[in-house]
């Protein structure tokens, strides 16, 4: 009788070693525990298989959705009325600027003059000048809503505060660019070769100093300019002169096209100005421009991915 229940209570405890065995290979797989997947761990130095065609894209969909809502909640904060479109990737190539027609010299090889960039996209290109207002809500506002925009400056307003400026180039991730509009925004026509070359140049050599960059890009005060403007600007590294297709204030937009619309590629010129000069602030101009450019079914590009 003894040793029958000896027996037993072996054959127990060799039950329960070889139970408990069992558990320790298979990873612990109760419900609900890390192991219950069922798929076999990735051996040591491979490994986990790729994410499928079908899961790559939801995860796509689903940045694509929370981007749009942040956007859109920024949108709010400022009082835009519509949330602003995203732009198309930038060309691989840009397209080839030329002289807009009416707006030639008779000088060759110099730098086209335009109001609008070559593109079937429903983009367009927001631009300010000369730097008289330095508001840091626009700083910000552009920034947060991560409109790109190009400033072209004039020494004679930016010189009480360049730290402004340096500020701005840098408040988005991929910069804002500081072009060229002259040391004293003259009417270059009515000056010699020489005076619209040291308004040119100098300028090139302010932004070049305070900033790290020589400007390609030039606009000519009033969108005045003659031959000796464009030799003089070539002179100095500028490539191209962008003019606009339509002016944004806080209060309403001016055209330069009979239709009074956007058209693919244009560019929109606006100025650093504030309620001393206009019936309302910077920001009360972005909100109507970019009211009036969302309304349209257009995105803001960036202009020196074109140009």
């Amino acid at each position: 009788m003894a040793k029958g229940h000896s027996r037993r209570l072996l054959g127990a405890a060799l039950l329960v070693a070889a139970l408990t065995s069992t558990a320790a290979c298979s990873g612990g797989s109760e419900p609900g525990s890390s192991g219950s997947s069922g798929a076999p761990a990735p051996a040591a130095g491979q490994q986990a298989p790729a994410k499928t065609a079908a899961q790559l894209a939801r995860e796509k969909k689903a940045a694509l959705a929370k981007r749009r809502a942040a956007r859109a909640a920024v949108a709010k904060k400022w009082g835009l009325r519509l949330t602003p479109l995203d732009a198309p990737a930038p060309p691989r190539t840009k397209p080839r600027i030329t002289t807009r027609k009416g707006f030639e010299t008779d000088g060759a090889g110099l730098p086209p003059v335009f109001t609008t960039v070559p593109t079937k996209e429903k983009i367009v290109f927001l631009t300010i000048d000369d730097g008289a207002e330095k508001d840091p809500a626009l700083i910000r506002m552009m920034s947060e809503l991560q409109i790109p925009y190009s400033a072209f400056l004039s020494d004679y307003v930016v010189s009480d505060d360049y730290p402004y400026f340096a500020k701005m180039r840098k408040s988005q991730p991929r910069g804002v660019a500081l072009h060229n509009h002259t040391l004293n925004h003259k009417y270059l026509p009515g000056l010699s070769y020489a005076r619209q070359k040291r308004e040119i140049c100098g300028m090139q050599d302010v932004i070049e100093k305070k900033y790290g960059e020589r400007p390609e890009l030039f606009r000519p005060p009033y969108g005045n300019y003659n031959e000796d403007t464009l030799r003089a600007a070539k002179s100095c590294g500028v490539k191209a002169v962008p003019l606009w297709a339509a002016e944004a204030f806080p209060d309403h937009m001016e055209w330069r096209e009979w239709d009074r619309d956007l058209h693919p590629g244009d560019i929109v010129l606006t100025h650093f100005r504030g309620e001393e000069d206009w019936k309302g602030s910077m920001p009360d101009m972005i909100r109507r421009v970019m009211n009036v450019i969302t309304s349209k079914g257009y995105a803001v590009a960036k202009l020196e991915d074109y140009v």
